[in-house]
């Protein structure tokens, strides 16, 4: 009984041992597994870690440098003659002879015949009148003589004094007036056949042709209009804002006047022609606030010389650049390159952005023009920068673009170590 004691116990212990054996495997296995895994993370080596510092913006800039720039101011136009006449007849008549030149567009020179109108009823009223005045001189002649006459008669008497009538004064005072009389009736019949004649009173191309060879006109008929090509005009809108950057001529001041290029598209090509800002019109316009300053262009039809390329019509629809002031050592700078509150940004030394404050004298369409704010040799920043900083790194073209670089880790520099080892 004892041995069967002794044996069950035997037994026992035995299962008490498998079971703890059993039960204490997978703990150890794993325990190992995951210490192994932590020595081969720990030994394997590292990738090489690339630095996290982002390269410097890259931006376009403009080295500026001071200069003197001529302002110019820009307008447009209708291109008309400086003198437009309406002609008309100062007699009444038949139309007896046209000048072959009396089109419309024909040019004509200051004299030239345009028209004529039968002289004949106005020849005989000269010589009517030339006749008048030969017996007023006549008559004159005749009173003369006999208030000599009388003064003699009377002086021979001894009578005292001598009346004005006893020697005739009051006659020949009539016949002095008859005579002056006479002498006007012949000047009006002189003028009168004189205005028979239609001429062109300046040099001019004709326009509206309203009368013709044979048509009977009367006293005051339109017989065509004149437009003077000696000069042309241009009225050209000018604001306040324009009058600030040019030497506006006044009727009392004697200054040169600028000088102003007009250009136009003429069959295809593009023309130009230069005349000069002569005047103001005085007044401001009172519906566009603007003022109207007159250029004029000397020969626009080349008449006189070819100093024009193409001649320039009457009508045409030209644009203006008028020469302005001069202002001097000031900066001009791509528009763009404005920030709000008229401020730009500027690279310094370092290659970090300055943000300055500039004055801007004048802004264009394409530029803005600066006298105060800039340095010579100021790097303008023209590239939009949307979140611009003070002091913020950038870079501009030229300078070496900074690669990102390998950093090694250090525990994998002490494996290569051993290994090499």
């Amino acid at each position: 009984m004892d041995e069967i004691s002794l044996m069950c116990s035997n037994q026992w212990n035995q299962d008490v041992m498998a079971f703890k054996k059993r039960a204490l495997l997978p703990p150890i296995i794993l325990v190992v597994a995951i210490l192994l895994l932590v020595a081969m993370i720990a030994l394997r080596p590292q990738p090489p870690q690339r630095s996290t510092e982002r390269p410097a913006v890259l931006v376009e800039v403009l080295e500026v440098q001071p200069e003197n720039i001529n302002f110019q101011v820009e307008g447009q136009g209708n291109v008309k003659p400086k003198h437009m006449t309406n002609l008309v007849t100062q007699v009444s008549g038949q139309i007896i002879e046209v000048a072959d030149n009396f089109v419309n567009g024909g040019f004509f020179e200051k004299g030239d015949m345009l028209v004529t109108i039968d002289p004949a009823d106005y020849r005989v009223a000269l010589q009517s009148a030339k006749a008048s005045l030969a017996q007023a001189k006549a008559a004159l002649a005749e009173e003369s003589a006999r208030a000599k006459v009388a003064k003699d008669e009377w002086e021979s008497l001894q009578m005292g004094e001598i009346p004005a009538l006893g020697i005739r004064e009051p006659q020949v005072a009539s016949a002095v007036a008859a005579v002056q009389s006479a002498e006007a009736a012949v000047a009006k019949a002189q003028r009168d056949l004189d205005r028979t004649v239609v001429r062109a009173p300046y040099d001019g191309i004709l326009q509206n042709k309203n009368v013709d060879i044979g048509q009977f006109v009367s006293m005051n008929t339109q017989v065509g209009a004149l437009y003077g090509s000696e000069v042309a005009e241009v009225r050209v809108p000018l604001s306040d804002r324009d009058l600030a950057y040019i030497d506006l001529p006044e009727a009392n001041h004697d200054g040169a006047s600028p000088h102003v290029a007009l250009t136009s598209d003429v069959a295809g090509k593009t023309f130009t022609w230069h005349g000069n800002l002569v005047r103001s019109e005085g007044v401001l316009d009172q519906n566009s606030r603007v003022i109207y300053g007159v250029v004029e262009v000397q020969d626009p039809y080349n008449q006189e010389s070819e100093q024009h390329p193409a001649p320039l019509r009457f009508g045409r629809f030209v644009q203006l650049v008028i020469d302005g002031v001069e202002a001097q050592q000031v900066y001009r700078v791509p528009r763009y390159a404005l920030s709000i509150n008229n401020t730009v940004w500027v690279v310094d030394d370092e290659r970090r952005l300055q943000q300055r404050d500039v004055n801007i004298v004048r802004a264009e369409a394409q530029h803005v023009v600066i006298n105060e704010g800039l340095q010579p040799g100021d790097l303008v920043v023209l590239t939009q920068l949307s979140n611009a900083l003070p002091s913020m790194k950038v870079r501009i073209p030229g300078d070496p673009v900074i690669e990102q670089q390998e950093t090694p880790n250090k525990q994998t520099a002490e494996v290569a170590g051993n290994d090499n080892e």
